[in-house]
């Protein structure tokens, strides 16, 4: 045991329930719990005032939480480095605990920087797993096994007492304004923070989630039917673990259920519990290969969008505007809840990708900032994904008017969102430009024409696709980041499975 403090770094772990490093770190001293406000973290362009907004009221609970074992969050504001540095010359630091971290570029380079003064100044530096992503993986192979055994380890119980650190310290929660963000106003947010997630959990287990292999799909339906769970994972107020193991005794009550709902339920409920390895699956993708945050996955389709977009195009689309309305309505819902269904996603970053022909980094960014739930390590890989980009995935171009009919046959959901569009006759509701009064109707036409733009995407992308060279990288991708788990979606086999034309992994993130 070190003299000196046993700083618990808290980052997007802010919890005190199956929190390793905090109670490891009780277990080997004095312990300072510490939260980094990182300004130029939130200066990132993938970074917003909603985030942080969700973030400080789960800071505000954890404060309160720790506060009731005798010790208070600490809150710091500055470069983590310093901070760090600071903390080590005035008080000695024994150790530094935390979990790892599968953020974007600059928090990797953060915890670089953080790693090389650790070892600089002779401080450890312990990292603790936080999902099922295994750092420094070397093959997929078992992958999906381990994912299940972790998952199944006891809940770390947090410290019975901490001891009250003399003297005077930080704990102000900056505002947004004082992070000096732009004002981000999102009405329908979810409440920050471990309640509100364990709330959530349980209504949705519980109640809500009897359908939800049904109704994720439909943004009409999935507000209440899916999880709503994002968020809460991302910001750590609850552990996948926890998820997982609730889900697996729900899964095990079902079983003794003889019940007419108890079909939909378990199967619901099994359905659930796969989007859980899949959410694990998505960031082991950028754990492994860091630099698809900003570069093609496969490097074949470079140059092949331009290097700049379409100011005009991106505008439209950003402000839910491009004439539209399935797409519009789905991009104001989620600027107004900072949430919307996996499904809607897709089809919202395909369009930009395919129909208006945008960069995906320029068009995963203002999604990133819309995202409450924003997860790199899912992010971008979903992004790349739905932009045609990784050369292992089919290409999937949703069509705006087919996706409207199917997901919002009664128009219900366009007219919430586009109030402009409530006088519409429902025969023209999903093609208003078709309608001979459309002229007086403050909404524009269409930004492109759908067939003309799909089909010049499909054309450009499956010229890529057709060399040999493509097709031996596509293997190697597929080899590094392909699932192996039988019976998730999308894959039947335990070798590297090859791509396939299936819905499934499009579906994979509706927790």
């Amino acid at each position: 045991m070190r003299q000196g403090l046993n700083v618990v770094w808290f980052k997007r772990d802010l919890r005190i329930m199956d929190h390793a490093p905090l109670a490891m770190a009780a277990r080997a001293g004095e312990v300072l719990p510490l939260y980094i406000v990182e300004p130029d973290l939130w200066a990132q362009p993938d970074m917003s005032a909603r985030q942080w907004a969700f973030a400080a009221e789960s800071l505000t609970e954890l404060q309160n939480d720790l506060a009731r074992l005798g010790q208070p969050l600490r809150v710091m504001v500055g470069d983590a480095v310093s901070i760090l540095k600071q903390l080590h010359q005035a008080h000695g630091i024994a150790a530094v605990w935390s979990h790892e971290e599968t953020g974007n570029a600059w928090t990797y380079d953060r915890d670089k920087a953080i790693a090389a003064w650790a070892k600089e100044a002779g401080v450890p530096w312990h990292e603790a797993r936080q999902f099922g992503v295994v750092r420094r993986l070397k093959s997929r192979n078992g992958w999906a096994q381990a994912w299940d055994h972790d998952m199944a380890q006891p809940l770390t119980a947090p410290p019975k007492a901490l001891a009250p650190l003399a003297g005077d310290w930080p704990t102000h929660i900056p505002t947004w304004v004082e992070l000096h963000l732009p004002p981000d106003p999102c009405p329908h947010r979810q409440t920050g923070g471990r309640r509100a997630a364990l709330a959530t959990l349980e209504s949705f287990l519980q109640t809500r989630g009897r359908d939800y292999r049904f109704r994720m799909s439909s943004p009409v339906t999935a507000f209440d039917a899916s999880s709503r769970l994002s968020p809460y994972l991302t910001w750590g107020n609850v552990s996948m673990r926890e998820v997982a193991q609730a889900s697996w005794a729900r899964m095990r009550d079902l079983k003794q259920w003889d019940d007419p709902a108890a079909k939909s339920w378990r199967a619901s409920m099994t359905s659930f519990a796969g989007r859980q390895h899949w959410h694990c699956h998505f960031m082991q993708k950028l754990e492994d290969e860091p630099r698809i945050e900003f570069e093609n996955m496969h490097r074949a389709y470079d140059g092949i969008r331009p290097d700049i977009a379409d100011a005009d195009r991106l505008t439209a689309w950003s402000l839910g505007m491009t004439g539209y309305p399935f797409v519009d309505a789905c991009m104001r819902a989620l600027d107004q809840h900072g949430w919307i269904n996996f499904r809607m996603r897709a089809m919202l970053m395909s369009f930009a990708s395919y129909h208006l022909w945008l960069p995906w980094r320029d068009s995963g960014l203002h999604l990133a900032r819309k995202f409450v739930d924003y997860e790199p390590g899912i992010h971008w890989p979903q992004v790349q994904m739905q932009s045609g980009t990784t050369g292992i995935n089919t290409i999937r171009i949703y069509n705006p008017i087919k996706q409207s009919l199917d997901q919002d046959p009664a128009g219900v959901f366009i007219r919430h969102y586009l109030p402009e569009l409530r006088e519409v006759p429902d025969a023209f509701l999903h093609e208003p430009w078709r309608w001979p009064s459309m002229s007086h109707q403050h909404y524009p036409a269409p930004i492109v024409d759908n067939a003309t733009a799909a089909k010049m995407a499909r054309d450009a992308l499956y010229a890529v696709r057709k060399s040999d060279q493509h097709r031996t990288t596509a293997r190697a991708i597929v080899t590094k980041h392909g699932s192996r788990k039988a019976g998730v979606a999308g894959h039947k086999t335990k070798r590297a499975a090859k791509p396939k034309k299936t819905d499934k992994d499009q579906l994979a993130l509706d927790l």
